[in-house]
């Protein structure tokens, strides 16, 4: 490889968050190290172990209070947070139906709908678990 075609791959790896770029042909390999603020090449087998973050562990969402948990409105045919489906922090994933009133049960953080604990028209008292997620790893 030309030194002109490592300094301009060096200068796209420079505007990324990579932190380590291997690349590979025939009778050749390229390591570039981006520590952030520089783009050093290193030779093979002098890299370092990059930590990779560990996913965060499932939180379980658990009902604020007692009353009938609901995956849907009343007056809407699908459900407001299907299991599989990403959730934003603050969107109401079910409903909790105490007498005539409808209290939202909201995501606490951005995630992923990993599993639906309690059924649909479920009663539930405080601190039932009704959903699993899965947060969102920070990019």
């Amino acid at each position: 490889m030309r030194p002109d075609q490592i300094q301009q791959i060096a200068g796209w790896l420079a505007a990324t968050d990579i932190a380590l770029l291997e690349l590979r042909g025939p009778g050749h390999t390229l390591l570039l190290r981006h520590d952030g603020a520089a783009v050093e090449r290193i030779t093979p087998g002098d890299e370092a172990p990059i930590d990779v973050p560990a996913a965060p562990d499932p939180l379980t969402v658990s009902a604020p209070s007692l009353g009938v948990f609901l995956h849907r409105h009343p007056l809407r045919a699908e459900a407001l947070a299907a299991a599989g489906s990403a959730v934003q922090a603050g969107q109401v994933l079910g409903l909790l139906q105490i007498g005539p009133l409808l209290l939202p049960v909201a995501a606490p953080a951005d995630a992923c709908v990993i599993e639906l604990l309690a059924d649909d028209g479920a009663v539930v008292g405080y601190g039932t678990p009704l959903m699993v997620l899965q947060l969102d790893t920070p990019a």
